[in-house]
């Protein structure tokens, strides 16, 4: 599901606006935290993703984690927010960040 550079510019302007909806921190990739994330996938389709870990190699390893868990594609990472992307399997207008 490797997104091209257009796709990726695409998406990282309408990232440019969003918030971060789950928060990683101190206890990993708990189940909880894989399991908001898919939910927000399957929602938004686009969303941010906030890294709360000191050192720089543990946030990346996560976030590499974080895709490989839910199959997700990082679009964009800038300090300590990722920009994760997923296609819904039937997208809600109203929901979703592609769409509106």
């Amino acid at each position: 599901m490797s997104l091209t550079a257009t796709q990726k510019k695409q998406y990282r302007t309408i990232g440019h606006s969003l918030n971060p909806i789950v928060t990683v921190a101190g206890n990993g990739l708990s189940e909880g935290v894989q399991l908001e994330v898919d939910r927000a996938l399957e929602d938004h389709e686009l969303i941010k993703v906030k890294f709360s870990v000191g050192d720089r190699t543990v946030k990346k390893a996560l976030t590499r984690e974080l895709c490989e868990q839910v199959q997700a594609e990082l679009v964009q990472e800038i300090g300590n927010i990722a920009l994760i992307y997923r296609a819904a399997e039937e997208p809600d207008p109203r929901l979703s960040n592609l769409l509106r």
